[in-house]
């Protein structure tokens, strides 16, 4: 019989993994489509017994999400002749006999993925055995391919990755059926594409030993089980797991490897834990059980054969775990290596501990050192003593930190960029740190992460993506939209990263609901640009300033909690997890701060309003306590209890701040400090003139004002810092006074690219001569810790005019990574 195949296209606004397979929920279908599920039967599901765990472990997941969906549970069966007249055949290319026989065959294009990297196919096919009339084949290159491409499936029936960790229940129905289909994915943009569970003392370990590791009191294989169906779901293969000390290594509990083995998880160590170890924990914490004497110092110069034997045993055990081994050595609490003091002494420290380290793992993975995965994270200080010529070997990835708030500190030059081993970066979604932590919410936006992690890929950073997430919740969202982006570069792309909040709206909750919700995080992503939630006691604003604030945050918290009463009874449980406690928990900490910061003011000029405002500031920290009470006890039958604290380390921000009294009015003093008048005008980004449009884009979403102009795709061959001629540009019109004016031009807190560049723009008034601003920021100083509370740097031109008037202001963007947010005057008064 001719079999034909039809590719079925649907257009939609971006490349989605749920876009790949068009299901049908009708009774009726056409006769060509593949049911999966009709009103008398279930299709059998098959696999090979001599394929990977983890292909039989997601074809079990799939049937009980068809379950999920219909009620109806299929058979997985395991059985090398097909019988059923509908049948789901999962398995990988070289493991599966089915799979090969209809590769054999050319039934299936085999060939187009065989030997690739986590690639998969999903094809209909007519008559693929004798009985069997119709058969829907999922087949990988490898084992997480196939996995990848079963989860597909999964999402296209409606089965969210989140249907477990947010609670997106899928909504039910009674048929479904697959369209014919034929895709064939691509391999990955980004090889190892993961997350670090971090920070975990006030939420995940508490629940995890309360909810779901309750024999250990701890996250254990329980826990694990659930963050790696979710990785894979999510497409995603590479886990830094929990390793603060309130939560034992991950590799104490010998089940943990064993379910990373079976899921086929690639297991790593944070940037400061070397070759799979805990040191906090076992080193500090518990080397006396395991060695039975004390360790001695965590310093290689004096303690050698000590710390060698505890990187070595760690290796002999993991020894059949798929890993990626961190070299180097910084101190067990996160922070500088002891040792020598200078710097020379501490690079030639580090290079010993990595020679040592290659050493080791030449001997017990019976590999070449060049074959085995290895990252080395030039961390904070660490980073200085590579630029001062640490000597990292070239098959080893380096993977290159943000400064901890979103900005990549620096980028490889084209030398690094031909590194055998490559470029990967480690980027936080999640901090705990100086100048101010953010472990409560989650509130950096996707134009933000596009903006900077396209920016890495374009300076092939493409080998290792790890996201700091905390917990995992409240960074749902975000974590969704930074594994969509490692999957595929141009999903979205910063000029689109915009319409991401929709695109996952309309997933998550459906097309009805996705303008509405994508409007609300969107605000939200918009109000904490300009300062996030956590930071507010630290930000300063003019009265009015803080009182619009508070009424954008009411208005976007009434909004969200309307839309929040429209949504179908089988979300709500998500939408409160995934809208309504960000939104709310962000407004009244606004609202606390800001109206506790008002009251005193108020309270200061004898106005008697202040006792108004400081029990509104009172009833904000109330409502805090009461929706997050509401998160751990009563959504989900309870089942986040002990996974949300909206004061975790007990920060002050989190603290009912002073508050004005009867006592008070009239009888205080309030310092209040503005360094500048209001602007006179202020235009934002996109809001030029003129611009220079073939090498400028605008990014909508991205840093204060909610819309930024970068030059993309980063070419350093457009820029050159002497000659403007060929420079980017945009012109501006401002309003100016008579007098001294300043000329202020706002821009992403970002850093120079690499040491070999800086981060200037150039100033033009009236066509006078260039004035030219950089910046640049060296990390951990009292400039860049007011740059990421602020959320933006900015520079100060002083220009003195004749007379009131409006100029044009053109601004150059002379180095490569200038990000551009606004454009102010203001009027200087002496």
């Amino acid at each position: 019989m001719k079999r034909i195949f039809y590719i079925i296209i649907i257009i939609c606004f971006c490349n989605s993994a749920f876009s790949q397979v068009e299901v049908s929920k009708k009774k009726k279908h056409y006769p060509s489509d593949f049911s999966l599920v009709s009103l008398t039967s279930n299709a059998l599901i098959y696999n090979d017994v001599n394929d990977y765990k983890v292909v039989r472990i997601a074809s079990g997941l799939f049937a009980k999400d068809i379950d999920k969906v219909t009620g109806k549970w299929p058979i997985v069966v395991v059985n090398p002749v097909p019988t059923g007249e509908e049948i789901v055949i999962i398995g990988t290319i070289g493991k599966c006999g089915l799979i090969d026989k209809l590769g054999q065959k050319g039934l299936i294009p085999v060939d187009s993925i065989k030997g690739g990297w986590e690639r998969y196919l999903i094809q209909t096919v007519e008559n693929p055995f004798p009985g069997v009339k119709k058969a829907l084949v999922i087949a990988g290159s490898d084992a997480r391919g196939t996995a990848y491409g079963v989860f597909t499936v999964s999402e296209a029936i409606g089965v969210s990755p989140w249907y477990w960790w947010a609670d997106v229940t899928p909504e039910k129905c009674e048929y479904l059926s697959v369209k014919t289909v034929s895709y064939i994915s691509k391999s990955p943009s980004v090889k190892y594409r993961g997350f670090f569970i971090n920070d975990e003392d006030w939420g995940m370990q508490p629940w995890a030993a309360k909810m779901m590791d309750m024999d250990i009191a701890d996250i254990g294989p329980r826990t694990y089980e659930k963050v790696f169906e979710l990785m894979l779901r999510l497409k995603a293969n590479y886990l830094w797991p929990a390793m603060h000390p309130c939560t034992k290594a991950f590799w104490y509990y010998k089940e943990n490897p064993e379910v990373a083995r079976d899921y086929a998880i690639v297991m790593g160590s944070s940037h400061h834990e070397p070759m799979l170890r805990d040191t906090e924990w076992e080193w500090n914490m518990n080397y006396k059980e395991e060695y039975g004497k004390d360790h001695g110092y965590w310093r290689y110069d004096i303690n050698k054969d000590e710390i060698y034997r505890f990187f070595d045993d760690r290796v002999k055990e993991a020894v059949d775990n798929d890993a990626i081994y961190t070299l180097g050595m910084r101190a067990t609490k996160d922070g500088p290596m002891s040792g020598p003091q200078t710097v020379e002494g501490k690079i030639g420290i580090l290079e010993d501990v990595i020679n040592d380290q290659r050493e080791i793992l030449k001997n017990r993975l019976d590999k070449e050192v060049t074959e085995i995965p290895q990252m080395f994270c030039p961390y904070k200080e660490v980073l200085e003593l590579y630029k001062a010529g640490l000597n990292v070997p070239e098959d080893v990835t380096i993977l290159w930190p943000d400064d901890n708030f979103g900005n990549i500190r620096q980028l490889p030059n084209e030398k690094e960029q031909q590194r055998i081993g490559g470029n990967g970066i480690y980027y936080h979604f999640s901090y705990w740190g100086i100048p101010q932590d953010y472990l409560w919410l989650c509130s950096i936006s996707p134009a933000m992460i596009s903006s900077e992690m396209s920016k890495a890929y374009d300076f092939h950073a493409r080998e290792i993506w790890v996201f700091n997430v905390g917990d995992i919740k409240p960074a749902e969202l975000e974590l969704d939209f930074g594994m969509e982006l490692a999957w595929d570069i141009n999903s979205w792309t910063p000029g689109k990263a915009h319409l991401y909040t929709k695109h996952w709206a309309a997933k998550t909750f459906g097309e009805k609901f996705a303008p509405q919700i994508a409007e609300i995080k969107d605000k939200y992503y918009l109000l904490a640009a300009s300062g996030r939630p956590e930071h507010m006691d630290e930000i300063h604003l003019t009265s009015d300033e803080a009182m619009q604030r508070v009424r954008e945050y009411q208005n976007l918290k009434d909004k969200a909690l309307k839309v929040g009463t429209k949504i179908p009874e089988h979300l709500k449980d998500a939408y409160f997890e995934l809208i309504a406690y960000p939104v709310q928990g962000a407004c009244y900490l606004n609202e606390k701060v800001l109206y506790a910061r008002e009251s005193l003011r108020l309270a200061s000029v004898g106005n008697k309003k202040a006792l108004e405002y400081s029990q509104k500031a009172i009833q904000a920290y109330n409502n805090i306590q009461i929706i997050t009470e509401q998160y751990n006890k009563r959504i989900a039958g309870g089942k986040w209890d002990g996974m949300i604290n909206a004061r975790p380390r007990d920060r002050k921000v989190y603290n009912m701040p002073k508050v004005a009294t009867t006592e008070m009015i009239g009888n205080i003093t309030v310092d209040e400090k503005t360094e500048l008048t209001p602007p006179i005008s202020v235009k934002k980004a996109g809001e030029y003139k003129l611009a220079d449009n073939e090498k400028l884009t605008l990014i909508k979403g991205l840093g204060i004002g909610g819309q930024s102009l970068a030059v993309l795709p980063l070419d350093l061959d457009v820029y050159d810092g002497k000659n403007l001629v060929q420079a980017p540009y945009a012109d501006y019109q401002l309003d100016v006074k008579k007098g001294k004016n300043s000329i202020n031009v706002k821009c992403l807190s970002n850093f120079s690219i690499n040491p070999e560049t800086k981060l200037r723009y150039a100033l033009v008034i009236e066509d006078k001569e260039p004035v030219y601003v950089d910046l640049s920021k060296q990390a951990e100083t009292k400039e860049w810790e007011a740059d990421v509370i602020n959320c933006f740097a900015e520079g100060r031109t002083t220009y003195e005019s004749s007379e009131a008037k409006k100029i044009k202001v053109r601004i150059y963007f002379v180095d490569p990574g200038l990000v551009l947010n606004e454009v102010s005057s203001f009027n200087i008064k002496l």
